[in-house]
């Protein structure tokens, strides 16, 4: 058994593409090197390097016998003769075998298994250099290497054996760099057993993990907690050290949104909260240093923010001369997509659409105010025209509200009118992901809907469905807000009719003579809506993936009822009645998938004087009265009383199946039979596809 080290030493790797590199390493060496065992594989990185460990290595992989295929008898003895010279043998040890075409030489072959060094030496370089990247640099003159950035030093250990190779002319060993300004200035030796410390006493401290510990223990209790940026932060540096800064009180005057964004996005420092949660004029910057013992650094980071504060204020007070409401003809020139016109026409769609959601929703008997959603969706997208929103994209949505709530939009308004429209404004891009919250109030969730739900039936008709792993314009994201949104504001919004809506809107426009017509527009979008749903009950709310293509089976253009029935299955998945009703009605949809394959005729409608045996008579006779109570309580979304109903059907089904054979020969008996079997799956049906619900060793 041995242990192996590799670490690839680069110039700085961005951040982001990290940790899915990582990954690809991981896979990739497992994938290669498989035959060699191990009890574990490891991944981790700084900027300046990409780290893989292997425990419990064997040193020679196992023998394995190969079957070699060679030319037919009918070939002749001259190929037999020279397959068996290339096999290193002869005829008479080659033995024989016989396929569709006739009989034909084989050889067995015993391939010895490499020795680990050498298959290290042999298949590493091809593992680090087609790790995936989104952007590579190309190496001219060196074999055409391509990597993220310029590879500077290999390690390559076998406990203590140094692993020879060579990409783009750099030759692996034993020596490493510690930090690029703490660290000693020339190589650093290193073992299999020493790596790790040689490193940390030149300030390189290897683990993600304990360098995302460290920076946790120094930000404080007053810190705001932001994963995302703790995570950046682990990969921008190699030994994290944090240091506190201010900035004058002054501009707390600035919405909190603003100073943060500034803080987070453009300079990657954690804001500092008062007790009450506002924001204080501190800030936590990390360092890649050992510390700031003259306060240099801290002094530089509090002139930069300073200076990006300033360009902040200065942007809001320009943006305050020009109202939301003048802003809205200056959508005219910004585009929204190429085919689909300006974010002017949007809007108009979007006003539109977000009404006819209002009338949807109010006629099913939930309140939302058509005034508000039709006021907020003609200001929406206005703030995509101030100089905030371009200096600081990341804020969008949440500039147009932070105005409305500033200026004054009507003096006829209420403040809590005003307050509801910029409320709606400043939540309408909500939620950005499964994680993220939805907008507060039902005017936000409609016009968020409206705005996603027009994207949506756009770029579908324009033919630019997402496909496999690319999503260019973001619409699973819209779709799953869309569903996210329905469900947790328990909107009664069918999907078909939101995405019907939401194409008219398009009717004469000049987008849609370059719409496709090649396609089910309605299919498309269904499906595609349908998957999102499956995605968010599965990995939202958690339920069983048999229970989710169960409900889903019986329907999901309604988001919210889909829901209940998933949580009314959920419940009685477990039970024995449940369970074996879910048997015999997958055993009931194979017996009509074979009758239709095989083209048995199914009487259109079950005679009851064609019915011979009692066990099928008592199932006839047990349908009706449990399908009426079922369909009540179904009206009733009584899902849970309705399911039990179900069940109850299990005494008549079992016995119908123990005592009655249904494909017989008299084809006006099988006929009837196949139809009692008919009604009976498409009656108990509509809550829920017991078929797809998988029962304890099926």
């Amino acid at each position: 058994m041995a242990n192996f080290l590799l670490e690839i030493g680069v110039e700085e790797i961005p951040d982001w593409m990290i940790p899915p590199a990582l990954a690809e390493l991981h896979k990739r060496f497992a994938d290669a090197f498989a035959a060699f065992g191990g009890s574990s594989i490891t991944t981790d990185a700084t900027p300046r390097r990409l780290v893989l460990q292997a425990k419990d290595l064997i040193g020679q992989a196992p023998d394995v016998e190969t079957l070699v295929q060679g030319p037919y008898l009918s070939a002749g003895e001259k190929a037999a003769e020279g397959f068996a010279k290339k096999q290193n043998t002869t005829i008479d040890k080659l033995s024989k075998m016989t396929d569709a075409k006739g009989e034909r030489y084989i050889s067995n072959q015993l391939v010895k298994g490499q020795v680990a060094v050498h298959a290290l030496a042999e298949k590493l370089p091809g593992v680090i250099t087609s790790i995936p990247f989104p952007k590579t640099m190309y190496w001219t003159g060196k074999g055409g290497v391509k990597f993220i950035r310029p590879i500077r030093w290999i390690v390559a250990l076998l406990d203590d054996q140094i692993i020879p190779f060579e990409i783009a002319g750099v030759k692996s060993g034993n020596i490493t760099r510690g930090h690029r300004i703490l660290g000693s200035k020339g190589p650093l030796l290193v073992g299999i057993n020493t790596y790790a410390q040689a490193l940390r006493a030149n300030f390189v401290i290897v683990s993600a993990d304990e360098r995302k510990a460290r920076i946790e223990k120094a930000l404080g209790p007053d810190v705001q907690k932001d994963e995302a940026l703790l995570k950046t932060l682990v990969y921008l540096t190699e030994f994290p050290t944090p240091i506190r800064g201010s900035f004058d009180k002054s501009y707390l005057e600035l919405p909190k949104e603003i100073l943060s964004t500034v803080m987070r996005h453009h300079q990657r420092y954690f804001s500092v909260l008062n007790a009450d949660g506002s924001l204080a004029p501190e800030f936590v910057a990390v360092t890649n240093t050992d510390g700031d013992p003259d306060g240099l650094i801290r002094q530089g980071n509090e002139k930069v923010l300073k200076a990006r504060f300033n360009d902040a204020r200065f942007f809001w007070e320009t943006d305050q001369k020009i109202p939301l409401r003048d802003r809205v003809e200056m959508l005219k020139s910004v585009t929204f997509q190429k085919d689909l016109g300006s974010y002017y026409d949007k809007t108009l769609r979007v006003q539109k659409l977000g009404s006819l959601i209002a009338e949807t929703i109010r006629s099913a008997g939930s309140a939302a105010r058509p005034g508000i959603i039709f006021k907020a969706a003609l200001l929406c997208k206005t703030d995509l025209t101030t100089e905030l929103v371009k200096e600081f994209t990341e804020l969008q949505g949440i500039i147009g509200g932070l105005y409305a709530r500033a200026q004054e939009l009507d003096p006829i308004l209420p403040a809590s009118t005003v307050e509801a429209i910029a409320d709606a404004i400043y939540d309408h891009y909500k939620p950005e992901s499964m994680d993220d919250s939805i907008p507060r109030s039902v005017e936000g969730g409609v016009l968020a809907i409206a705005d996603k739900a027009d994207s949506i039936a756009g770029m579908f008709a324009l033919g630019l469905q997402p496909t496999g792993s690319k999503d260019p314009f973001a619409l699973r994201r819209a779709a799953n807000g869309i569903v996210k949104i329905i469900a947790e504001q328990k909107l009664p919004l069918p999907i078909s009719k939101l995405f019907a809506d939401a194409r008219v809107e398009y009717t004469g426009s000049e987008a849609e003579r370059r719409f496709k017509h090649d396609f089910d527009f309605g299919d498309a979008v269904g499906k595609f809506m349908r998957e999102r749903l499956e995605f968010y009950l599965r990995d939202a709310r958690g339920f069983a993936y048999d229970v989710v293509n169960a409900v889903l089976a019986a329907g999901s253009d309604d988001v919210v009822d889909a829901i209940v029935r998933a949580e009314a299955v959920s419940d009685v998945r477990g039970s024995e009645d449940f369970a074996s009703i879910s048997v015999a009605f997958k055993r009931i949809k194979n017996i009509l998938r074979q009758a239709r394959e095989t083209k048995k005729s199914i009487a259109e409608q079950l005679d009851p004087a064609a019915l011979a045996d009692e066990a099928e008579k008592h199932l006839a006779t047990a349908i009706p009265g449990t399908a009426l109570a079922v369909r009540q309580l179904r009206e009733e979304k009584k899902y849970a009383s309705a399911l039990a109903q179900v069940s109850r059907l299990r005494q008549p089904v079992d016995a119908f199946f123990d005592k009655v054979m249904v494909m017989v020969d008299d084809e006006r008996v099988r006929a009837n039979r196949l139809a009692l079997l008919r009604d009976l799956l498409s009656e108990f049906s509509t809550i829920a596809d017991f078929s797809e619900i998988v029962t304890e060793g099926k």
